[in-house]
């Protein structure tokens, strides 16, 4: 795991400016750094380094290909790259391998393969900068769903790529002017989704997308349309189902998948672990990654004083159960509010989903004893496992059976009704005027999963652009939910919580789950191996009764939350109060002052919990503070 920057253009000293810029991200790459120019084509790179496969110098990058044609920077894990260096040598690469790196396997594929075939073949998380000697071109790609971040954008004087966004921030010419747009979506989800940026000149790359820029294109700034090599969306519309004979062999063939994307995943030269919460997809990975590693897996969980937050017991049960070498860490709350002023430099853009503290929490712990963890992340977008795709579909089944003559005046009836009351009534009555002012299923699930219904109504000067929710529906309302889920929340919420925290403390985390041969797999089941009755995640709790009892597991969740709403009454009300302070909100002119502080006022007399719609204003806030901008 690594990090990676780049400048092509008519920069100055580009070796001193990447110098700083590796400088900002150096955690995620603290064993080297790296730094490579072609001054006649005015391309540098440079390269924080995180050695897990290939710890020689072999592993150095930037790297070239053995042809001289290409020059890599990557960050990430390619799993299959032995089998491709036995395909590669077998399609005619006749190079003898200085290394063990799958850098090299990489470079090797460019040079038999091609970009897109490439990038086709390879099985892992990654952000790739390549520069085409031959075609003087800088090509850009990341993995199929996002796990590892890319940013790129432009300055006066030509293009800019990282990791991270702090890494651009400093460099000459760098454009801080905030994108409102973008801001909107941020108020709606409590995170950014690509390919918007908080600023205006920068962009993340979508996932499963590559795009090349030639020389002339990054001259003029332009923005060309990136190609699509594997598409999530596109798989849950059309991958075929399968039928079993048997609910057995549905399970064997999720046993199967899943282990070859976890023996995959084992690869490493250094040492590595799992997370444990206690819950179905980490008990699951943690089980099947103990029979597949070799030696005693070591696993890690943390805990809460709070019974209503803690799941640390049952983590530590199953970890017994399973004979792995467990760790737990309870936190209290004062670990946890010590954690927040570091958030905004963390996370480095705008980012608002409060179990961001728990994650970077334990992360820090797993660190101490291990490089690599692998996590469960994703089984909830995978098999249908979060808790409100059942009350959308109960909610959306009430819109269904009312008549379309009636939907206008009830949804009018239930604004009303909504505005004379406060707490769960009050909301009750605004969930059902969204239910009837929803046009089809997407529309009414953005709705469902937004804090901030209609952001323009609280920031100034935006226009809300188009996101993933302009999708058309799938079939069903949980294939629409959970496809909608892995192209927007997965990527840019969870995925980014997880790798901005892990990479805070030079910590690689890999998802078995993510595998896309996994999610192929679940894309081919019906329905019914998903969610069956009221039980959801039903093939991944089969699979997992083999190795745990069910006794162990069957209760409800609790999720990996804190109490914000009780820490915005007391011990964060002062840090609230500076923040969201009447004269700093009228003088920045980016919110409405008076409808921040009526949401604020609201929570403070406990008429109603306004903690998530707050944190996201509190996260913006603390985000222009920790970097200077003035909106």
């Amino acid at each position: 795991m690594c990090g990676i920057v780049g400048l092509v253009g008519r920069f100055e000293h580009k070796e001193t400016l990447l110098a700083q810029s590796c400088g900002r991200i150096a955690h995620r790459g603290p064993d080297s750094q790296g730094f490579w120019e072609d001054a006649d084509s005015g391309v540098a790179f440079g390269h924080v380094r995180l050695a897990i496969q290939d710890l020689s110098e072999q592993g150095h990058q930037p790297m070239a290909s053995a042809d001289q044609r290409f020059m890599l920077v990557f960050n990430g894990e390619i799993y299959n790259h032995p089998q491709l260096r036995q395909a590669l040598e077998q399609d005619g690469y006749a190079h003898a391998w200085r290394g063990h790196s799958d850098t090299e396997t990489i470079l090797a594929g460019l040079m038999v393969w091609g970009v897109q075939e490439t990038l086709k073949r390879m099985v892992g998380m990654f952000a790739i900068a390549v520069w085409d000697r031959q075609t003087r071109s800088l090509v850009l790609a990341r993995d199929r769903f996002g796990e590892k971040p890319l940013y790129y954008g432009y300055a006066p004087d030509g293009l800019m790529f990282a990791s991270e966004l702090k890494a651009l921030m400093p460099l000459p010419g760098f454009d801080a002017h905030l994108n409102r747009d973008a801001i909107a979506l941020f108020l709606r989800h409590n995170y950014i989704p690509a390919p918007y940026s908080v600023f205006t000149q920068v962009r993340k790359l979508l996932p499963g997308t590559w795009v090349s820029l030639s020389p002339e294109q990054i001259d003029a700034g332009t923005w060309p349309e990136p190609q699509s090599y594997w598409s999530a969306l596109e798989v849950a519309r059309s991958q075929p189902r399968v039928q079993f004979a048997r609910d057995d062999e549905a399970v064997d063939g999720l046993d199967r998948v899943l282990r070859q994307a976890i023996r995959g995943q084992l690869l490493s030269d250094v040492p590595l672990g799992a997370f444990l919460s206690g819950g179905i997809d980490s008990s699951l990975i943690a089980s099947l990654t103990r029979e597949e590693a070799a030696g005693t897996l070591k696993t890690f969980s943390i805990g809460f004083a709070e019974p209503e937050y803690n799941e640390a017991e049952y983590a530590a049960e199953v970890a017994r159960h399973l004979g792995t070498d467990h760790t737990e860490l309870y936190v209290s709350a004062q670990d946890s509010l010590d954690l927040i002023p570091t958030l905004p430099q963390m996370y480095d853009e705008p980012f608002a989903d409060s179990s961001q503290i728990p994650t970077a929490l334990v992360m820090r712990m797993a660190r101490r004893q291990v490089t690599v963890a692998l996590s469960g992340d994703a089984g909830d977008e995978l098999f249908g496992g979060y808790s409100r795709y059942k009350r959308v579909q109960q909610w959306w089944g009430k819109r269904e059976r009312v008549p379309a003559a009636l939907q206008a005046p009830l949804r009018a009836g239930a604004r009303v009704a909504a505005s004379l009351l406060s707490g769960p009534r009050a909301e009750k009555f605004g969930k059902l005027e969204q239910v009837l002012g929803a046009d089809n299923m997407v529309a009414f699930y953005r709705q469902f999963v937004s804090y901030w219904q209609d952001p323009a109504s609280v920031l100034k000067g935006a226009t809300e652009p188009a996101s993933a929710f302009s999708q058309a529906p799938l079939d069903s309302l949980l294939d629409t939910m959970m496809a909608i889920d892995t192209v927007s929340y997965l990527p840019d919420d969870i995925l980014v919580k997880v790798d901005r925290a892990a990479m805070a403390v030079s910590l690689e985390t890999r998802v078995p789950l993510l595998d896309h041969r996994v999610y192929e797999f679940a894309w081919s089941l019906d329905e019914k191996y998903k969610l069956r009755g009221n039980d959801s995640k039903w093939i991944l709790k089969q699979l997992l009764y083999r190795h745990v009892p069910p006794q162990m597991l069957d209760r409800p969740k609790k999720g990996f939350s804190v109490p914000m709403g009780q820490w915005l009454r007391g011990p964060l009300r002062q840090w609230g109060e500076q923040l969201l302070a009447l004269p700093r909100l009228e003088e920045q002119n980016l919110l409405d002052a008076q409808r921040v502080r009526e949401v604020w006022m609201q929570h403070q007399s406990g008429q109603v919990d306004n903690s998530a719609r707050l944190w996201g204003i509190l996260m913006l806030q603390a985000w222009l503070d920790e970097y200077g901008i003035k909106p």
